[in-house]
């Protein structure tokens, strides 16, 4: 079942000539799923994923000839469907806990608002739904973190909080947005392992959004590679290895391997790769 599906999409932003195609025409569909969308800084992946919840600043411009989530076009959908979608039908999991929580908000009751307002249930029934949140992202101790402001916690455990709350209300699609980007190296892959493990017990449909490719090989089933706004290359995770194009073999030669330790990584080289932009 295709849960999104893209056609043409294009995202324009305002500058002093006019505007700035910074997501230039792409195509993917996703069903129940994990979809790798990676990229280096400035290639327009989280344009990608904020133009799907619509959450571009006023006066960006968003073009597709489909953009629809389940079969609805989310273009078209006014402003008062688009909050209801946002939380229930999808999520968006972003970069850093620390800009995404409310600081003056003890952490559980940010949870709880999520539910209260998707779900429709009484006070009881959202603390109770919060705290069982919170273990399933392994949070030890839910009772006492339910009560935390979100200085007084890890960003490791940050993270968890916004996986739980964005995961509260059973979303049919969720969008990760570099979530492990802001977390120490020790702590990204039990982060990447609970959000994969909810998303599969659910039967969600995860868009996770990355300039790694080694994590997108491990927890994907396909990746797409963009540069420049444009789709590049689409490839089978476990077929990553072996991707032909160009702009995705300099990424993957970019990475530092320490079974075979080099004296300099590549950079990518552009020249080499300048026709990919020729179109205007």
């Amino acid at each position: 079942m295709t849960l999104l599906d893209i056609e043409n999409l294009r995202v324009r932003y305002p500058d002093t000539h006019g505007y700035y195609e910074a997501v230039r025409g792409i195509s993917f569909r996703l069903g129940s799923e994990r979809l790798g969308l990676v990229g280096e800084s400035g290639s327009g992946k989280s344009s990608v994923g904020r133009a799907i919840m619509r959450l571009l600043p006023d006066g960006v411009k968003i073009e597709a000839d489909r953009l629809d989530l389940e079969g609805e076009d989310i273009l078209a959908a006014p402003e008062k469907r688009m909050l209801f979608l946002r939380g229930k039908t999808m999520s968006m999991i972003l970069q850093d806990p620390r800009f995404s929580l409310n600081p003056l908000v003890p952490v559980g009751r940010q949870i709880m608002e999520v539910y209260l307002e998707h779900v429709k249930r009484d006070v009881t029934q959202a603390r109770a739904r919060a705290l069982e949140m919170l273990a399933q992202v392994r949070i030890n101790d839910p009772e006492r973190t339910f009560d935390l402001y979100p200085h007084e916690i890890s960003g490791g455990m940050g993270q968890r909080v916004m996986i739980a709350m964005m995961l509260i209300a059973g979303p049919r699609l969720v969008i990760a947005d570099e979530p492990t980007s802001a977390l120490d190296v020790t702590v990204r892959r039990s982060v990447l392992e609970i959000l994969d493990k909810l998303v599969t017990e659910t039967g969600a449909g995860l868009l996770l959004i990355s300039h790694d490719l080694a994590v997108v090989s491990q927890f994907c089933d396909r990746v797409l590679i963009l540069y420049k706004g444009r789709i590049v290359e689409e490839i089978d995770a476990r077929d990553l290895a072996r991707a032909r194009h160009p702009y995705t073999q300099a990424l993957l030669a970019s990475i530092p391997d320490m079974r075979h330790p080099r004296s300099h990584l590549p950079m990518l080289d552009r020249d080499a790769i300048a026709c990919l932009d020729s179109t205007p």
